[in-house]
């Protein structure tokens, strides 16, 4: 939680913002002692040409092949000259990340290493969802790793978003690989955590698409009923206020025993 406080004191983080330079560096200054590689390009979007860059922290393991946790960092563009920080959606997900950091760091991982990628560009440019105006961050690095066979070592690919919400109700999604989302509510079943996971399901465009779309098993981890209605997505009310340590925390939690247990098939 003091990580998502420290990223939403940034305020709004859009691409091509001060802000999200300064997210940037805040989130490689705490990954200054890993092993962390940069993905730049420039994104050709609705609105134009625009810089992006997404940051993966590779962790080793003693297995061949990898597990990837994700999240995206950015708020949403057509939501700049407002005061819309994302804190639900966006800088809580990115302050587990850097939890799970925390957890891994100087530890000798005895299975998959454990990549984090912190991606950017998730939000559509526009305010109506078009995914073809989204996703550029997950998709330019799917293509890369596709390219260069990388894709081919990705035993999974977890997507953390939105849950830090205090009434938190992870969806199950239908986009996702069906094992892996068994393999997820296993892990929150084990941790007595079930009520919490798959009460309700649905078919979610989020950042895992593009790497399942090159046969990379996924599991988008996500609350998406984010007030009463959804009356918190996209507007000015995803604050701090809204969000729970204790989510963060079964989140989290849930996300560490399903690495531990995919290191166990």
């Amino acid at each position: 939680m003091q990580y998502t406080k420290e990223i939403v004191a940034f305020g709004p983080r859009w691409d091509g913002s001060k802000a999200i330079e300064q997210v940037r560096a805040y989130i490689k200054n705490k990954l200054k002692n890993d092993h962390v590689e940069e993905d730049e390009f420039v994104a050709e979007t609705s609105i134009g040409k625009v810089p992006m860059r997404s940051i993966v922290a590779k962790f080793p393991g003693s297995r061949d092949g990898v597990i990837v946790v994700a999240s995206h960092y950015e708020t949403n563009y057509w939501l700049r000259n407002t005061s819309f920080v994302g804190a639900n959606d966006g800088a809580c997900t990115s302050g587990l990340l850097l939890a799970i950091a925390d957890q891994l760091r100087g530890k000798q991982l005895e299975g998959y290493s454990i990549w984090l990628a912190f991606l950017d560009g998730e939000e559509s440019m526009q305010q109506e969802w078009k995914t073809a105006d989204a996703l550029w961050g997950s998709r330019h690095l799917a293509a890369k790793w596709q390219a260069d066979g990388t894709a081919s070592k990705i035993k999974a690919f977890l997507l953390a978003d939105m849950i830090g919400d205090a009434d938190l109700d992870i969806q199950r999604d239908e986009n996702s690989t069906g094992w892996l989302e068994d393999v997820v509510l296993q892990a929150a079943q084990s941790l007595g955590y079930q009520s919490y996971f798959f009460q309700a399901t649905g078919a979610v465009e989020d950042d895992h698409l593009p790497f399942a779309k090159v046969g990379i098993p996924v599991a988008d981890i996500i609350d998406l009923n984010y007030g009463y209605n959804n009356s918190y997505h996209h507007t000015t009310q995803d604050t701090i206020d809204k969000l729970s340590p204790k989510s963060l925390q079964i989140s989290g939690d849930v996300i560490l025993e399903t690495i531990r247990l995919l290191n166990g098939r």
